[in-house]
Parts: C-alpha cells; structure tokens; sequence
C-alpha cells in the first residue's frame, strides 16, 4: 500500500482571521469556513463537546494544503512558548516555493511578519528564508534561482 498524497497540514490557532489573512497575502486561495462540531468530529480526534470554526486554505497550483481550527470548546491548550526557536521538537515550519521571495518577505513583514534570520542564498540554486508569521507560526521561502 502507498500514499496518494498528502492532504494537509493543521495549524490550532486563536486568532483565525489574522492567520488567514496571513496565508492569503502569502498567495494561498481559501477554500472556506465554517464551524465543526459533533460526535463525528468527537470520535476522529478523541475530544468530546469540540465546537470549532476550522478554513482550509490551498496553494495556487491545487497541491497543498494548511487547516486552520480555532478552537471553542474545550479551549486550546498551549504546548510551548508562542515564539518557540526552529530548532523545538515538533513541526516547526512550513515551506513554500515562492517566484521571489524578496517581494514576497515585503508584503509579508508589511502584514506584521518578522524575518527569523536573514535571507541567504544557497549556492546558485536558491534564495532562502524563515519568517515568523502570526502566533508563531514559521514559515519557509524558497525561490529557485536556476
């Protein structure tokens, strides 16, 4: 058995609308929102009376996908510090191919975005970079350059 794709990633977050908004000026198209709620859900993730409002938002290209939740009840529960380095265990950033990442880290840090380090370029293949997004959130650019 193998795997047909992977579907998407699911980043809990407070604040919904920031990190939408994020995601789209990042050039990612939402799919919609809306509340999830009941036993079906309760049964998938093992929590009862789970009342969330989740978005699902794709790349351009129809390939990847990131999940949002914000959670209702129970409230959401804090695994760390908020702006946790790249090097704590756990999922740390996304990657994303991006056509310049220049431009892209400007309108980015013009919508509250921080670069983690600087942008650097690895040989003469890329242009790379982490930015910290909303609630943390760490996200990779790669532009290719040959």
């Amino acid at each position: 058995m193998t795997i047909q794709r992977m579907d998407n990633v699911l980043i809990v977050v407070e604040n919904l609308d920031a990190v939408i908004a994020f995601f789209v000026e990042l050039g990612m198209e939402l799919e919609g929102k809306g509340p999830v709620e009941g036993r079906w859900v309760e049964r998938i993730i093992g929590i009862d009376d789970v009342r969330q409002d989740v978005a699902m938002l794709r790349t351009p290209d129809g390939h990847g996908r990131v999940e949002l939740a914000k959670f209702h009840t129970p409230e959401a529960v804090s695994a760390g510090p908020a702006q946790a380095p790249v090097n704590t265990l756990g999922i740390r950033r996304i990657m994303f191919a991006v056509d310049d990442v220049e431009g892209t880290v400007a309108r980015l840090c013009a919508h509250g975005a921080e670069l983690v380090g600087e942008v650097a370029r690895f040989g003469d293949s890329y242009l790379l970079c982490y930015l910290r997004g909303p609630e943390g959130i760490i996200v990779g650019l790669a532009e290719q350059l040959t």
